[in-house]
């Protein structure tokens, strides 16, 4: 959007200490119109002083409006909340990287204030929380370093909201939320003349699977071509992980990950990770999916070798795996894996663990790994943006939001939600665009493997499989919580962002 003009000479404050604000008002039952505030900040980045402008606030999406066949002007529809980093300047040929979560119903908090942006969130880790109220530091690792930010949040999510006498479900599914963020990097993009700058966009979790489809939308819908995709804990294909019906395959993807989750809690010896994994993946690839294809064909020997096999590698007992018709759901097995200890393992990052709310529970009452992030990231949101950004509203900041349920797929009524072929269209489309998948060993709701195997199967020629690259970390989902995944997953997008913006 265009930005609010500022004084000429930038901020000595440090980042996050907004020095030069300007925000407009809005009057009572007037239409609605875009509340942007801008502020200038510094990061220090090593021997440099990276000098940026901090944009935040709502956007108004309009739509074309036509009555019996005639145009009758734009009608507003939404208002959607980014913050962009730009670095002073004015040099277009720097990328710009377009980044949000997933849920369905996460705002972007936690790749803009856990990664990528200027500022972090400081909260610990595990067997180290921070007490509340929490902290903020400057994040000197920020992806600021090599390209502009833009952070979005879906409608519903954060500030996004419908208009007044909109209708929210319009966008609580799979195509009303690809078109409007669409749409809003398209005017971004455009009120900023950014149309000859390198473009990626960053998703995590279901925000790989917009984010794989919206490569195909805006190439499509707008001609917009991408240089690349970040995909952080990736889910391309619901299908591979039995979101929606568990079947056999989502049982053998998830063998991996139970294996990394078994053996961070001790249940491998002094056996290496490495070699677990490569156990687990082996029996993946080849024994597990014929055993679990025999139904009851499979003689009681094999079953009691394949119960005894899956056991070892889990950290379960063989007769639960036996009970369990050799079929391990994920919820169920973090309740399970430490029953004897009286505490779950966390889903989204299975380093974490908590106590029991029930000694005879079957599934999680609750997530220890969200319980343990979602306040630190609530607390410093709601400062950051007030305090440092100079952006007020009264309206709740919605870090996930349980309104967008049940979200609507109902393109894929009858099949499993996969957008896998739309990223292959787009890669068979523009053969320039590079692909960076980031894995988590110990992340339960996005397991590695599937992810691999579905990249694996993508329809795209030979010689474009070496466009994808893979990069694994012994965290969970939202690898940055870990300190160690976050400097060098950060120094890995830092150089794919990098390579993939000025190729030869």
């Amino acid at each position: 959007m265009p930005e609010e003009t500022a004084p000429a000479e930038p901020s000595s404050a440090p980042a996050g200490a907004g020095a030069d604000q300007d925000q407009t008002t809005r009057t009572v039952g007037a239409p609605p119109e875009d509340d942007l505030v801008t502020t200038r900040h510094t990061l220090k980045v090593g021997r440099r002083t990276l000098r940026y402008t901090a944009t935040t606030g709502r956007v108004v999406l309009r739509d074309e409006v036509h009555e019996d066949g005639v145009f009758a002007g734009f009608k507003p529809k939404a208002e959607m909340f980014l913050t962009s980093y730009v670095l002073d300047g004015g040099d277009t040929r720097r990328p710009v990287t377009f980044a949000f979560n997933g849920g369905p119903g996460s705002s972007s908090v936690w790749l803009h204030l856990g990664l990528f942006g200027p500022r972090r969130v400081v909260m610990g880790d595990v067997g180290a929380l921070v007490p509340p109220p929490y902290a903020m530091a400057d994040n000197p690792e920020s992806l600021l370093a090599v390209s502009d930010l833009v952070f979005i949040d879906p409608v519903s999510t954060g500030y996004s909201r419908a208009v007044e006498g909109g209708k929210p479900k319009e966008y609580h599914g799979f195509t009303g939320d690809l078109e409007s963020v669409g749409e809003l990097i398209r005017l971004w993009t455009t009120r900023n003349k950014r149309w000859m700058s390198p473009k990626l966009l960053a998703g995590e979790s279901y925000g790989t699977l917009r984010a794989a489809a919206l490569a195909d939308h805006l190439q499509d819908r707008y001609g917009m071509y991408l240089n690349g995709i970040v995909l952080i804990s990736s889910v391309l294909d619901m299908g591979s992980i039995g979101l929606h019906e568990p079947d056999d395959r989502a049982h053998v993807n998830f063998l991996p990950t139970f294996a990394a989750v078994a053996h961070y809690h001790g249940r491998h010896g002094r056996r290496s990770l490495k070699s677990v994994l490569a156990e687990a993946e082996q029996y993946a690839e080849r024994d597990y999916p014929w055993v679990l294809s025999r139904g009851n064909r499979l003689t009681a020997a094999q079953r009691q070798e394949a119960a005894e096999t899956l056991a070892r590698l889990t950290g379960l007992s063989v007769d639960y795996v036996l009970r369990a018709d050799l079929r391990l759901e994920h919820e169920r097995y973090f309740t399970e894996l430490l029953r004897d200890q009286g505490k779950v393992v966390g889903r989204l990052d299975s380093r974490f663990t908590g106590p029991w709310a029930s000694g005879i529970a079957e599934k999680l009452e609750a997530d220890p790994s969200h319980d343990a992030i979602s306040g630190p990231y609530a607390a410093a949101l709601n400062h950051y943006v007030r305090d440092e950004l100079g952006y007020e509203n009264d309206l709740h900041y919605e870090q996930i939001a349980s309104s967008v349920h049940p979200w609507s797929y109902k393109n894929f009524e009858g099949r499993a939600v996969d957008v896998a072929p739309r990223l292959a269209r787009a890669m068979r489309t523009n053969p320039h665009l590079r692909v960076h998948v980031a894995y988590g060993y110990l992340d339960g709701a996005t397991p590695y493997y599937a992810a691999q195997d579905v990249l694996a199967h993508l329809a795209i020629p030979a010689e474009l499989h070496a466009n994808i690259e893979h990069a694994w970390y012994e965290a969970g989902h939202m690898m940055y919580v870990h300190e160690p995944s976050r400097l060098q997953q950060s120094k890995d997008l830092a150089d794919f962002v990098t390579r993939a913006a000025h190729q030869a």
